[in-house]
């Protein structure tokens, strides 16, 4: 951060290094010597310069341009070119007198050639200024633009995460719940394994990202969770990898996927089939999920239908452009393909 602040000085001394050290870069290999008294006549002509560049730079950019007042500006500049440029005359006169008038057989060029000259070279000068400081400004502002943006998304991501962990809890409950009448040994597990998980949602989950084996793991708990209240009837197949090699992912991503499959894919009366897969390849995740069809009725409002609409808010701010999400019916079956290009 300092060197990126301390890099608009460096080129600036770098410019007017060049600037007045360009008399001796062409009498460096000359016939001719620069001596003091030459080399006096010529700097103060780019001392000038920089008294422009350096007025508009610290002082009226900010103070008068940046605030609208065009006019002023202008004007402010006129007197300043006007001021500098009767020093430079007058100073132009009074070396000639001293130093030069017996060595030069004439006058030399008329003064007003050399006015318009610095007149001009004033002008431009001071155009560069602006042009830096306004560079420099817009690159200030993207740079807070960039904050402001990561504050907002940093935000928006907590408060998809606020709705994802009641949803998720929401619906285990429910299932917890459809346990207690049927078998109260399994839900008495149920209720031990789900506070095992809530340590990971609750806790582990406050970092943006969470290592791929931490949360495979999670999936396979909170699969096995889900399973508990399946019947005879359905055929649950699961494939899940056991290394995540080192990846790291945003957590709970797969979550609304398996939550859909148990909640829409199964029937209490029906054959049913939830088939899960999850593959890692290269710097790739797979997932793809299958399930008997099963829709709830427009009247069921269990777990309150945010998952999947959080889970496109959640990839489009964690991965803009780097994944794929298909969803829905293929014949007798529902079907959701997840792909995530992992960091």
């Amino acid at each position: 951060m300092r060197k990126n602040k301390a890099l608009p000085y460096i080129i600036q001394l770098i410019g007017w290094g060049i600037v007045f050290g360009f008399p001796l870069f062409l009498t460096w290999k000359g016939p001719e010597v620069m001596t003091w008294t030459r080399y006096l006549g010529y700097v103060f002509v780019p001392v000038a310069f920089m008294i422009v560049f350096y007025a508009n730079y610290s002082l009226l950019i900010d103070r008068i341009l940046f605030r609208k007042n065009l006019l002023q500006f202008l004007l402010s500049n006129v007197i300043l070119f006007i001021v500098l440029n009767l020093g430079l005359e007058w100073w132009r006169s009074y070396y000639f007198l001293h130093y030069v008038s017996r060595e030069l057989p004439h006058a030399g060029p008329p003064k007003i050639m050399f006015m318009f000259r610095d007149l001009l070279m004033m002008g431009l000068t001071a155009a560069l200024s602006v042009a830096i400081r306004m560079t420099e400004n817009w690159y200030v502002i993207e740079g807070e633009k960039r904050e402001l943006e990561k504050v907002r998304t940093e935000a928006e991501l907590q408060n998809l995460k606020s709705q994802l962990n009641p949803h998720f809890l929401f619906n285990t409950l429910n299932n917890i719940y459809s346990l207690i009448a049927v078998s109260p040994d399994r839900a008495q597990y149920a209720v031990h394994a789900l506070s095992r998980m809530l340590r990971h949602v609750l806790y582990e989950d406050k970092e943006q990202f969470v290592v791929l084996e931490q949360e495979l793991l999670f999936i396979k708990s909170y699969i096995e969770l889900m399973s508990l209240r399946l019947s005879e009837k359905t055929d649950l197949q699961v494939s899940i990898p056991e290394d995540g090699h080192g990846k790291i992912i945003a957590p709970l991503l797969f979550i609304s996927l398996i939550e859909n499959a148990f909640k829409h894919g199964i029937s209490p009366s029906e054959p049913s089939f939830i088939y899960i897969c999850l593959k890692l390849e290269d710097r790739k995740i797979y997932c793809r999920i299958e399930n008997s069809n099963f829709p709830k009725k427009d009247n069921d409002r269990s777990g309150s239908g945010i998952g999947l609409a959080n889970l496109h808010k959640r990839l489009d701010l964690l991965y803009p452009g780097q994944y794929s999400l298909e969803t829905g019916v293929k014949g007798d079956k529902f079907v959701a393909c997840l792909q995530i290009d992992l960091q």
